[in-house]
C-alpha cells in the first residue's frame, strides 16, 4: 500500500484549442513518442466530427465525454475469505481517465478501418448517447447497481 497520495501531475493545455481534456486524449493516443502525429490524428477526428454536426470541436467532446463518464466502478474488496464487488463512486479525474482510456481502447480492437475514423465514429456514437463505449459504462454502471448489497464493505 502507499505510505502517501500521489501527486497530482500538472497536465498543460494544449496548443490549439486551450483544453487538457485534448491534451490527455494526444498523450493517451500518442506512440512511441510521436505526438505530431497523435495531434494531427485527434485534431483530425474532432474537427471532422464537429463538422458533421456543426458544433465546435471543444463542446463536441466534452459532450461526448459527459455522455460516457461513469459515477460508479467497480473495486474488489477481500472480506474474510471471500472477494465482493464493491461499487465505488468515481471522482472527476478518474472519470476523465476511464472514459479516455474506453475511447481508445475500444477503437485500437475493432479491425476494417483506420484507428482515426474508427475513433470518430465511436465519438459521434457517444456525443448521440450510443455506441459501444456509451454501452461499457452503461454494463459497468449495471454491475454496480446489481452490487449495492456491498456497498458496506466499502472503505
Amino acid at each position: 500500500m502507499r505510505s502517501r497520495q500521489a501527486k497530482v501531475k500538472k497536465v498543460s493545455k494544449d496548443r490549439k484549442y486551450n483544453s487538457e481534456l485534448f491534451t490527455k486524449f494526444i498523450n493517451n493516443i500518442m506512440l512511441d513518442g510521436k505526438k505530431n502525429l497523435a495531434e494531427k490524428i485527434f485534431y483530425n477526428v474532432v474537427e471532422e466530427a464537429a463538422n458533421e454536426l456543426k458544433v465546435e470541436p471543444v463542446e463536441f467532446v466534452n459532450k461526448a465525454v459527459d455522455n460516457v463518464r461513469p459515477a460508479l466502478e467497480l473495486k474488489s474488496r477481500r472480506v474474510g475469505g471471500s472477494t465482493y464487488q464493491v461499487p465505488v463512486p468515481v471522482s472527476p479525474t478518474r472519470q476523465e481517465t476511464l472514459v479516455i482510456r474506453w475511447f481508445l481502447d475500444v477503437s485500437r480492437k475493432k479491425k476494417g478501418d483506420s484507428f482515426a475514423n474508427i475513433l470518430k465514429k465511436e465519438m459521434l456514437a457517444a456525443h448521440k448517447g450510443e455506441g459501444d463505449v456509451v454501452k461499457k459504462k452503461q454494463d459497468i454502471e449495471k454491475m454496480a447497481e446489481a452490487n449495492k448489497a456491498f456497498a458496506h464493505f466499502r472503505w
